[in-house]
C-alpha cells in the first residue's frame, strides 16, 4: 500500500475490450484505496493531474500550472479563429496531424 496518491490511467490495448476492462479495474479498488482516474489513454492529463498535487504545496508550481493552462486556452482560441476564419473543412485539411 502507498501512502502517496495514486493515479489511474486506463489503457486501451491490442486485446483489451475497448479500454473498459483496464477502466473497470482502476474503478473497483477496495475501500481505503483511493485511486484518480484519468480519461481513457489520458498520460497527459494524469502528469498535469499529478503537477497540480504537489503544486497546492507549492506556489511556484502553481503559477506555471496557471501559465501553462492560460496557453491552452490562447491555443483554443488559435484554433477557434482560424476555423472561422477557413472553415472546419479546409481547417481539418490544412492542420490535421
Amino acid at each position: 500500500l502507498s501512502p502517496l496518491p495514486v493515479i489511474g490511467v486506463p489503457i486501451k490495448s491490442s486485446n483489451s475490450i475497448d479500454g473498459w476492462d483496464s477502466v473497470l479495474s482502476i474503478l473497483q479498488m477496495p475501500a481505503g484505496v483511493p485511486v484518480a482516474t484519468v480519461a481513457l489513454n489520458g498520460a497527459k492529463n494524469a502528469g498535469i493531474l499529478a503537477a497540480e498535487i504537489v503544486a497546492s504545496s507549492n506556489s511556484r508550481l502553481q503559477d506555471k500550472i496557471v501559465e501553462f493552462k492560460k496557453d491552452l486556452v490562447r491555443d483554443v482560441e488559435t484554433k477557434y479563429k482560424r476555423i472561422e476564419k477557413l472553415g472546419y473543412k479546409e481547417y481539418l485539411s490544412k492542420y490535421k496531424k
